[in-house]
């Protein structure tokens, strides 16, 4: 019997489509012709080990017991069901074929359930990106020994292995450190959520601290011969007194080019006139619709997560969620009629819209060179099933239906012109647009990514702009100042952060360090966090009683910001994901080894626990919502959370 093992049903599915019939399906695995059996996985079925496997004296929380550091890896069967079907299964196979995902967690949480059954028979690898029968009948023409995909294994396992140490033991030292000075909750710490907390506290901070600033534009309004009037905005020299976003901060030196310039003549420096085209965007990726949901709908980056699960699981109505890609695999462009058809099916309101979508047009979005473990949210063509979707699904759903629509429109044409002037020796700019051709912009979900016409922050902050495009003007023509005045503005502070403006944030993570071989990685690495986990980390700050909600924006609470406080930097900056992630690409090229990577992190664990011995306590103001510490006869609640949680998100990696 060949055995395949997939990461997921949806993925197992598609396997057995294009094997022999007969087929016959159960609650856990197919039964196809030829032999062939497909069983699956949900996620990582197998997960680390609480520490109270590892002995009594780890079942209470002490300061003498860290740092906690197997050498002997136990796993905890998460998923029995399934977990025992594959056991048993492999006890018959003669052969088993791994189509885990083509990731590091893919490649591990396959290998990780072969080595717990103590299969030691032939394993193939089989790489599937796009779930269409051809691509999945071709992947299986070009099977692979699963051994050469070893080093991919044990970077994923090097990660896995070191978040479960640096979160166990961080939480259990600054939970007891801070028991001893009071504190009743648990402090939980970990390699990511401390982090992204980290960020929370100092754009807090940065905003309790922020002043105001006045600053100063001067805008005219110019006649250019006849009855064409424009308005243009004074660009002060660098001798001015400026800021760092050339803003003028002296309102005397405002006063007087306003006086300078009124109603005096002046002439036509340049005249541009561009056509700009912007192509449509590309699909979505998971973080991508969760910061666009937040902005459009209102949406934490969890409810947007949940309602995508449900279209995916329940309703089959979207593919795979957990995506970080955006692009779609080329063959994918031929089922395009019958996914419109699907959204005019499920979303109503895009029905016109899609039978004007031209299915000659393909987009850049299509490009399998760029597809990654998976290729980009889009519609599926399943025609059912949508009746009993509740409104954030529907209202998700459209989202991602509008910007699959967006492929089949043509680009985005408008008219750009900059006028630059000279009026009495002071430099002044007009600038205007008019669209040539809506193009992609008709969809109205996607209307706001139309492009400003500003080329810089500053130049955005000018006013006021004219709305219409500027009539051709020669270099060298003359114009009038017919009015002018002193507009009074001042500084803002940045923005509190947002489920979506977070979920960016964590993408983007490479431009909070300032280090640029940590910023290289770190973008390489698209941040910290994976499509998978990043809601539930921000979740997790909520549960901790570490941020809360005011309105839209997501704050600290006294509890976070003292726990940042009392953390070293390592701690709470995005730092040593860019370590680790160099390291486990060491492990991947076979430049470096797991076991020495993770006697690194012990012996940097070593340090950080005597660091925090040092202290004896940590000062932390509880919140309302913090969750309570457990007693030295109990087992952590952090635990318990973690497991609760991987079973709601099975690939969600052993951290606390």
């Amino acid at each position: 019997m060949r055995l395949f093992i997939a990461e997921k049903p949806s993925l197992a599915r598609a396997i057995a489509d294009v094997l022999p019939a007969p087929q016959r399906r159960t609650r856990t695995h197919i039964e196809c012709g030829a032999h062939d059996v497909v069983a699956w996985c949900a996620g990582h079925i197998l997960q680390p080990a609480p520490p109270e496997a590892y002995g009594d004296r780890y079942k209470t929380w002490r300061l003498d017991a860290l740092p906690i550091a197997p050498t002997d890896w136990k796993l905890h069967v998460s998923t029995p069901e399934l977990y025992r079907t594959i056991e048993r299964l492999l006890q018959s196979a003669a052969r088993v074929v791994h189509a885990g995902d083509p990731d590091r967690e893919g490649q591990l949480l396959v290998d990780e359930v072969l080595a717990h059954a103590r299969y030691r028979g032939p394993v193939e690898r089989l790489l599937i990106r796009d779930l269409s029968p051809e691509a999945v009948r071709k992947a299986l023409s070009a099977l692979e020994p699963n051994e050469k995909y070893r080093p991919l294994s044990d970077s994923a396992l090097a990660r896995q292995r070191a978040d479960w140490l640096y979160g166990m033991n961080m939480t259990r030292l600054y939970t007891l450190l801070g028991r001893a000075a009071g504190y009743q909750g648990v402090l939980s710490v970990g390699r990511v959520q401390t982090p992204v907390l980290g960020l929370i506290v100092a754009r807090d901070r940065v905003i309790a601290e922020f002043r105001p600033r006045a600053y100063y534009v001067v805008a005219a309004e110019i006649q250019a011969g006849g009855d064409e009037r424009f308005r243009a905005t004074w660009v002060p020299s660098p001798e001015a007194s400026l800021d760092d976003e050339g803003r003028l901060l002296d309102p005397e030196v405002a006063t007087a080019a306003c006086a300078r310039v009124l109603g005096k003549p002046g002439r036509v420096v340049s005249y541009t006139r561009d056509k700009k085209t912007q192509a449509p965007p590309l699909p979505y990726a998971l973080a991508d619709l969760q910061v666009e949901a937040g902005k459009r709908l209102s949406m934490s980056a969890k409810a947007v997560l949940d309602a995508c699960q449900s279209l995916y699981e329940t309703h089959r109505l979207i593919t795979y969620p957990r995506s970080d890609c955006s692009y779609l695999p080329e063959g994918h462009h031929g089922q395009a009629r019958e996914v419109l058809a699907a959204i005019g099916t499920h979303a109503p309101s895009l029905a016109p819209l899609a039978r004007k979508a031209d299915l000659t047009l393909r987009s850049k979005a299509w490009n399998d060179k760029k597809v990654t473990a998976h290729h980009a949210i889009i519609p599926t063509p399943n025609t059912s099933n949508s009746a009993s979707m509740n409104d954030a699904e529907r209202a998700v759903y459209a989202l991602i239906a509008s910007r699959y629509l967006a492929q089949f429109y043509p680009p985005h044409d408008f008219l750009q012109t900059r006028i630059d002037l000279e009026l009495a020796g002071e430099r002044f700019v007009a600038t205007g647009r008019r669209t040539l051709s809506a193009g992609w912009t008709v969809l109205s979900a996607e209307r706001e990514l139309a492009p400003d016409t500003h080329d810089s922050k500053a130049e955005a902050d000018l006013e006021p702009a004219n709305a219409t495009p500027l009539l051709p003007l020669s270099a060298g023509g003359h114009v009038t100042v017919t009015a002018a005045s002193v507009l009074n503005k001042q500084t803002c502070p940045p923005k509190p952060f947002t489920d979506g403006s977070l979920i960016a944030a964590m993408c983007a993570i490479a431009k909070y360090v300032t280090d640029p071989g940590a910023q290289k990685i770190l973008t390489d690495a698209d941040g910290i966090g994976t499509p998978a986990t990043r809601a539930a980390i921000i979740e997790t700050l909520f549960e901790r009683g570490y941020v809360e909600r005011k309105s839209k924006a997501i704050v600290s609470t006294s509890t976070g910001r003292d726990l940042i406080a009392s953390l070293p930097k390592v701690a709470t900056t995005p730092d040593l994901t860019a370590v680790w992630e160099a390291a486990l690409r060491a492990i991947y090229d076979g430049r470096h080894s797991l076991d020495a990577f993770l006697a690194r992190i012990n012996v940097q664990l070593g340090t950080l626990v005597d660091q925090g011995r040092a202290l004896g306590r940590i000062a932390v103001t509880a919140a309302a919502t913090s969750v309570t510490a457990p007693s030295s006869a109990q087992k952590p609640p952090t635990r318990r959370s973690a497991l609760a949680a991987r079973r709601k998100n099975p690939r969600t990696r052993g951290r606390p």
